[in-house]
């Protein structure tokens, strides 16, 4: 049995263009191409492309992927490999949502009692958050996505770290702009989405469109949204139409 490359799309929530993608570079070849030209891929394939999207998941790049597939052997020592990480993300999401609970009761306890909140351990805002998740869960944008890879393979742990913080520090000073009520095409709001467009060309052109539907996924993937929500409700969407405002105001 084999199923088309849409069949396999919908089943996984993986793009077309994705599988496409996989299997231009080699991580995924289909089981056979079809008399019409269209793709079909068998269980084999959609073993493999689980075990690529568990990976995804974890933050591994796509060459990390395809080295990690090409030399393993047995199918069951895999998954079991898999699943240990899968258990030690489970713990690191744990570790972030005490870091956030904590937070938002030292927020909200400042904002009672109506003076600043007082930070006396500034690294206790990151603890859970690790530098293993450079590519975003970017599913949609694979081209993208390959290019964050392989600045992420060139960084040291220190690097990695610092990059990590400084973006999770940008979601923060992007929630406060929104809490202040600035609309998203306020100057300052739309400096914020500057340095993010800016951080993005560094690593190869993104056109206005392509930017657009970055914003969009902010909100209609679930992996993002839910990051962006745990910051503050809200700030999926106002990051999502702050990047429209930008595409229209100075990309058009």
């Amino acid at each position: 049995m084999d199923w088309p490359i849409a069949e396999v799309a919908r089943m996984s929530g993986v793009t077309a263009r994705t599988l496409r993608h996989y299997d231009e570079t080699g991580l995924l070849p289909p089981a056979r191409i079809g008399a019409n030209g269209h793709r079909r891929y068998g269980q084999s394939q959609l073993l493999r492309l689980q075990q690529i999207l568990v990976l995804r998941s974890l933050g591994v790049g796509l060459p990390e992927i395809a080295r990690i597939l090409s030399e393993q052997v047995d199918e069951v020592e895999a998954l079991q490999g898999h699943h240990r990480r899968l258990l030690a993300e489970r713990d690191r999401l744990d570790a972030l949502a005490v870091t956030v609970s904590r937070t938002i009761i030292e927020l909200e306890q400042s904002r009672k009692d109506g003076t600043p909140m007082t930070i006396n351990r500034p690294e206790n805002l990151f603890e859970g958050v690790t530098p293993a998740h450079y590519e975003h869960n970017m599913a949609e944008f694979p081209e993208l996505a390959e290019a964050l890879a392989q600045r992420a393979a060139g960084m040291s742990q220190a690097d990695a770290d610092t990059g990590h913080r400084a973006r999770t520090a940008q979601m923060i000073r992007l929630a406060e702009l929104m809490a202040a009520g600035h609309p998203v095409d306020a100057d300052p709001v739309q400096a914020e989405i500057d340095a993010q467009y800016r951080a993005l060309t560094d690593l190869r052109a993104v056109a206005a469109e392509e930017y657009r539907a970055i914003g969009r996924a902010c909100v209609d993937n679930d992996v993002w949204r839910t990051a962006y929500e745990t910051i503050a409700p809200g700030l999926a969407a106002f990051q999502r139409d702050a990047i429209e405002a930008y595409a229209v105001n100075r990309l058009a």
